[in-house]
């Protein structure tokens, strides 16, 4: 991606030799990449921290070609993806062990070339193996999941009720994991009527279309006097989190999972005299991969009727505009190589 809305694609690339690894480095040949609504951003400009050019692709899988002379838990033929992240080990955030909002932090695919190529280079200590029972399919969707899992890792949803906002792949995987991390019930919202019947397929009983419900009163018919106690905004729009806001029980917890394109204005004081918390949450740890990975093996997070189309590698433009032409009917769309 040299620019926003600019793709080019180099048939010429060279690809990286089994015979320069580091002694902890792992050649995959990529296999699948999912596209993220964070590229979506990136794509138009509107991402926040994106810089051009760079390479996209940060949910992916592949099989290992190559590894070198120090790494002990992969082999050629293994099957696996690996965290994006790129990480500086000396800030306070990473001595404390919260690599994942390191003061360094760089995300490949946005600040570092991605897995958009046939061969990609990947760090033992990032990599994850993927049971060869898994779809390779799969593998490319544990990134996401892993997102799911580290949101509804930062506050409490044992017997609580939950309402996640916007039923994207994102919200679909964090309305499943709260609903397998005991909340009592889970309502998830959505202005498409097909993301919604796609929440339903995995599972999520309760759905909601506020285009055609206002959340207060959905909120009201399912869960009544009980209200709900935590919120997990994944729609990325300004009047989502301010419903959010002004329904939840006063006291409750408001997690911030999407990407704003454009800041959004919330009532402070309303904040204050209900103290709602706002708490933050920025894509996962190592343990949330291998909780992600564990999940999908398990049928925890089901998967299956979340992809919408797929795209050869050469048609990677191709694949962004179909998303923007079919934005209500799109959920994750895969790039097979």
């Amino acid at each position: 991606m040299t620019a926003p809305k600019t793709i080019v694609v180099q048939n010429d690339a060279p690809a990286p030799k089994p015979e320069d690894l580091k002694g902890n480095e792992i050649l995959l040949n990529i296999k699948h990449i999912g596209i993220c609504g964070s590229e979506i951003h990136a794509y138009h400009g509107l991402h926040p921290s994106c810089i051009y050019p760079v390479v996209q692709g940060h949910e992916y899988s592949g099989v290992v070609v190559a590894v070198g002379k120090d790494v002990k838990g992969f082999r050629p033929g293994d099957h696996a993806t690996a965290r994006p992240q790129l990480v500086c080990g000396k800030c306070n955030p990473c001595r404390e062990g919260r690599y994942n909002i390191c003061e360094n932090l760089k995300v490949q695919a946005f600040h570092a070339d991605g897995a958009a190529q046939d061969y990609f280079v990947v760090t033992e200590d990032r990599a994850v193996l993927l049971p060869k029972d898994m779809p390779l399919e799969f593998g490319a969707m544990v990134e996401p999941t892993a997102v799911g899992a580290h949101a509804t890792n930062r506050v409490p949803l044992a017997g609580r009720n939950v309402v996640v906002s916007g039923a994207g792949p994102i919200g679909n995987i964090v309305a499943q994991f709260a609903q397998a991390r005991g909340a009592a019930k889970v309502l998830i919202t959505d202005i498409s009527d097909l993301r919604l019947a796609k929440a339903r397929e995995c599972g999520i009983k309760y759905t909601l279309n506020v285009s055609k419900t206002p959340l207060a009163e959905g909120v009201k018919e399912l869960f009544g006097e009980e209200g709900f106690q935590t919120a997990f905004e994944v729609a990325g729009v300004e009047s989502s989190i301010q419903s959010l806001m002004t329904t939840i029980q006063k006291g409750g917890d408001i997690v911030i999972v999407a990407v704003f394109a454009h800041n959004p204005v919330i009532n402070m004081e309303h904040l204050g005299e209900h103290e709602l918390r706002l708490v933050g949450t920025l894509m996962y740890k190592h343990e949330d991969y291998l909780e992600a990975v564990e999940a999908i093996s398990s049928g925890r997070i089901r998967l299956q009727p979340l992809v919408s189309n797929r795209f050869p590698l050469e048609r990677y433009d191709d694949a962004y505009q179909y998303i923007d032409d079919n934005r209500m009917s799109t959920m994750k769309v895969m790039i097979d190589l």
